[in-house]
């Protein structure tokens, strides 16, 4: 971003999967080839091909819509310099791909994390040396349903992101874009609480559904794995408030509430990476959860206990 007139011209969304491609989808769809953004798709394989030849296809809850992007590459250096650049990727590529970003990324480029961890924001700073880092994340469930085509199959849509700290002001560009893309989104002023907001209802979602082979409704309606849930939901929360994030009193019920706004027959996105056998998040949540509680002494005997049975059938 120009710092002088908040111009927000080259876009890049790194990371086109299901998350990156239903935002991604959205903003090309509404900024086509020519638009006051150019919006640049970075992504690979079979799924490129088909972008390229004919755009990428969105198929949400609300409508089905296909979107071009002004470029896609799985080339960094072929962007040139970017304005904004919104990292979806998994938590296990982050670092590589922040790395492989230094090319197109000034120290006043925004930065925008939308991934299921807390600490994206470090992970993006120590991967790219520059830019202006902020943090952020969503609430969607989206795969990829085949190369070209991008489904969104649960979730409120909703985006948020702001600074870790300071002003949210110089950000309202990039908020009055994704309102003009008709995305929800929130400029938030207390961008660290909800980050933790999510990863409480994430991290442990993901774990009690993988775990079980369950989708979040058996999970909900079934006593003993929700009494799981609400545990590891506490453990995350006393993580957080050893931390000096300011969470609500009731985040754990809010925590609840999120899953049970979802499709009963919804799968977590870790819950499907172990069923595919791919490789999964569950350093980037369990893991972290576990490291974290040691690192401050806080107990977390649940995410120990789910983060070592995952680990037996988890990458």
């Amino acid at each position: 971003m120009n710092n002088h007139t908040g111009i927000i011209q080259r876009v890049c969304i790194y990371g086109v999967g299901g998350v990156g491609g239903y935002y991604g989808g959205k903003l090309a769809h509404r900024f086509p080839p020519g638009s006051e953004h150019d919006i640049l798709f970075l992504c690979r394989g079979a799924h490129l091909e088909v972008i390229r030849q004919s755009g990428l296809k969105l198929i949400t809850r609300a409508g089905e819509l296909v979107a071009r992007p002004a470029l896609a590459t799985d080339d960094p250096s072929a962007l040139g310099s970017v304005d904004l650049a919104i990292f979806t990727v998994k938590g296990y590529d982050l670092l590589e791909s922040a790395r492989s970003m230094r090319t197109a990324v000034r120290s006043d480029t925004i930065v925008i994390p939308l991934g299921n961890g807390v600490d994206n924001d470090d992970i993006l700073r120590e991967g790219l040396q520059t830019g202006v880092i902020l943090n952020g994340g969503v609430y969607i469930s989206t795969h990829i349903e085949v190369p070209g085509t991008v489904e969104q199959t649960g979730g409120s849509c909703k985006l948020f992101f702001g600074p870790a700290r300071g002003d949210i002001e110089p950000f309202r560009p990039v908020e009055s874009m994704f309102k003009a893309a008709g995305i929800d989104v929130t400029l938030s002023s207390d961008v660290r609480r909800d980050v933790w907001g999510k990863f409480i209802f994430i991290g442990p979602t993901a774990g009690v559904t993988s775990m079980h082979g369950a989708t979040i409704g058996q999970v909900l309606n079934d006593p003993p794995k929700k009494s799981v849930l609400a545990g590891l939901m506490r453990e995350v929360e006393a993580v957080a408030r050893a931390q000096g994030v300011q969470l609500s009193d009731g985040i754990v019920d809010e925590a609840l509430g999120r899953a049970a706004s979802f499709p009963p027959d919804t799968k977590s996105s870790m819950q499907l990476d172990v069923e595919r056998g791919r490789k999964t998040e569950i350093e980037t949540m369990l893991g972290y959860a576990v490291r974290k509680g040691r690192e401050l002494g806080v107990p977390t005997p649940l995410h120990e206990q789910v983060y070592a049975a995952l680990a037996r059938v988890a990458r």
